[in-house]
């Protein structure tokens, strides 16, 4: 927004009577807006120019400027067109200056409206470049004006619509071109713009191999999202947003796209595409049958009897312990799990049928023995970010080595092609090594990529899975069927029911790890010996060194020959922090 009381005329200087204006100012696109490498392009000077002059003419005085840059008038729902209208109900103004009326609107309806708002709060539209005011052949020059603009918008609209339609019947690409392809502007022998599209080298390769692998039916979409992450195809960048990993809904976008068979849709309509495609129309359709195929499975999987479906095992035999239904001879029906081994005769086992509702209490009761005491707690969140700090602070040594080892292979590349040049290495050798080392230098930018967020991201997962460990019974006492099917998934692996009704749980990482005895008792050994060399170093500091440790958490710590000389209790407390470390470690 750019206020003008700096750019009052010579006639208003010492007048109190100078009428006071408001200026609204808008371009139509981003593109509009930036034009020429500047901040508001070229139109939005030019209409402050306009609408300076015309506060001029009228002895008016602009005291607020509002500007929507890149807003469309088919609809009144701008943001500074709005607050404009706010401003002028609350601050004493006479008019409000636009450059030309169809800055306000491009259809008859929101001219109306905004005009109503403007004269309900006193204000007076006011036109730079048209001849509008409130007399009667004013309004009807407005009124013409207005309709002029609507006219104006929808033929526009309509003639746009016209010229996609017959760009895409003649194979032309409609818009942004999908990922594997780059938009291309250039000018023929007339001087006329032709745009076009190209294949990225860079990315078609990934979008090739990605569909065609998907084709096998051997890859998920989230396996093949984290594949084409492993291999570096990002979008490509644009002005406003750098490039970035594909989502899985882009990729999922991709493999439906036909776009990359040769084929162009728009507004429904199928067109033949002048561009290069990247697969035969026969890997396109092996995608489309590989989706369709896991869609179904992943309906049928969908459909559930009851939320531990899928979770309980038979600690017999180990096979899935499915759902049946008995009817007594009252014709009373009663769910039951049954071991799927036995029912289908693949084992020998006699593990007998099992109420549901009995099922389900032993897995509460077995929720109510899971969780964390406040002390574990305490113990499991200083080691593990203790350890975490250790592993973080030797990442540096290791990212310096993956460095020298790319500036090595960098040198190796730079110094075959000099030898290619010499004549020194046949082509045949320079492909090989090329990929040799391509294949290296992929590899250790992929790791340097990843080094910085793994720690960091595995820190994060294990402390929200310790907060989940707060409250466990009493969340999953409080949740519907639903939520009770995702906790026990997100919880469990298997759940075995053994002959005798009790449970045996195999927990998922992390949680494993942090349910784990071993661990737990390393947590707590490990808290009582940190406690015990904070409490010894805080006797032989100083007042100011006592000041300082207070400061410390449990997970920051320092180790005990970092407080005094090393002792042989001190050095017997530090073996065993380092064999909790390494136990925590083989454990992650």
């Amino acid at each position: 927004m750019y206020k003008s009381d700096d750019h009052i005329t010579a006639t208003d200087v010492g007048r109190s009577d100078t009428a006071r204006a408001v200026s609204y100012l808008r371009v139509s696109t981003k593109e509009q807006a930036e034009k020429g490498g500047m901040d508001e392009g070229y139109s939005i000077p030019a209409q402050r120019d306009g609408n300076m002059r015309k506060a001029d003419s009228i002895g008016a005085r602009i005291i607020e400027e509002f500007v929507d840059a890149g807003e469309s008038a088919r609809t009144a729902d701008r943001p500074e067109l709005m607050r404009m209208i706010q401003y002028v109900q609350t601050h004493d103004v006479k008019y409000c200056i636009v450059h030309k009326v169809d800055r306000l609107a491009r259809n008859r309806a929101d001219d109306v409206a905004i005009h109503l708002a403007l004269r309900d709060a006193g204000v007076v539209l006011v036109s730079a470049t048209e001849n509008i005011d409130e007399t009667p052949s004013g309004m009807l020059l407005h009124g013409i004006m207005s309709t002029i603009a609507e006219f104006y918008s929808r033929n526009l609209a309509t003639e746009v619509v016209k010229g996609m339609s017959q760009k895409a019947a003649n194979g032309g690409t409609i818009g942004k071109a999908p990922v594997g392809y780059l938009n291309t502007l250039a000018r023929d022998e007339l001087g006329r713009e032709v745009r076009g599209v190209v294949v990225d080298e860079e990315r078609a390769p990934h979008v090739r191999w990605a569909l065609r692998a998907y084709a096998s039916g051997e890859w998920t979409i989230s396996q093949l999202t984290d594949e084409l992450r492993d291999r570096g195809l990002t979008t490509p960048p644009t002005p406003r947003r750098p490039s970035k990993a594909l989502s899985t809904s882009t990729v999922h976008r991709m493999l439906t796209n036909p776009y990359y068979k040769g084929d162009v849709v728009y507004k429904g309509v199928v067109h033949a595409g002048v561009h290069e495609p990247l697969v035969e129309p026969e890997v396109w359709y092996q995608v489309q049958s590989a989706l369709s195929a896991h869609q179904t499975a992943a309906d049928a999987h969908s459909v559930h009897d009851h939320y531990l479906k899928g979770t309980v095992f038979c600690g017999q035999c180990g096979s899935r312990m499915m759902i049946t239904h008995a009817k007594n001879r009252h014709s009373s029906v009663y769910p039951y799990f049954v071991c799927a081994g036995r029912h289908s005769k693949r084992t020998n086992c006699t593990r007998r049928a099992v109420l549901i509702e009995e099922v389900e209490r032993k897995v509460e009761a077995y929720y109510d023995g899971l969780g964390l005491t406040p002390t574990q707690r305490e113990a499991l969140t200083g080691m593990l970010h203790r350890e975490f700090d250790r592993l973080m602070a030797g990442q540096a040594d290791e990212l310096g080595a993956l460095t020298k080892q790319r500036d090595k292979l960098e040198a190796e590349q730079l110094k075959l092609l000099e030898a290619h040049y010499a004549d020194a290495v046949p082509l045949a050798l320079l492909k090989k090594e090329q990929a040799r080392l391509g294949a290296d230098l992929d590899r250790i930018n992929t790791r340097l990529q990843r080094h910085h967020g793994e720690y960091a991201d595995a820190k994060s997962v294990l402390t929200r899975s310790l907060d989940l460990l707060d409250n466990l019974p009493g969340l999953y006492a409080r949740c519907d069927d639903i939520t009770r099917r995702l906790c026990n998934q997100a919880l469990f692996e298997k759940i075995y029911l053994e002959d005798d009704h009790s449970l045996r749980a195999e927990h998922s990482r992390p949680l494993s790890l942090l349910l784990d005895p071993k661990v737990q008792a390393s947590a707590l050994a490990w808290a009582k010996e940190a406690k015990a060399a904070e409490t010894k170093a805080t006797k032989t500091q100083t007042p100011a060194d006592s000041a300082f440790a207070e400061g410390l958490s449990l997970g920051q710590v320092a180790t005990p020959t970092g407080l005094e000389p090393a002792t042989s209790a001190v050095t017997g407390r530090r073996a065993n922090q380092l064999r909790h470390g390494a136990l925590l470690r083989r454990q992650l």
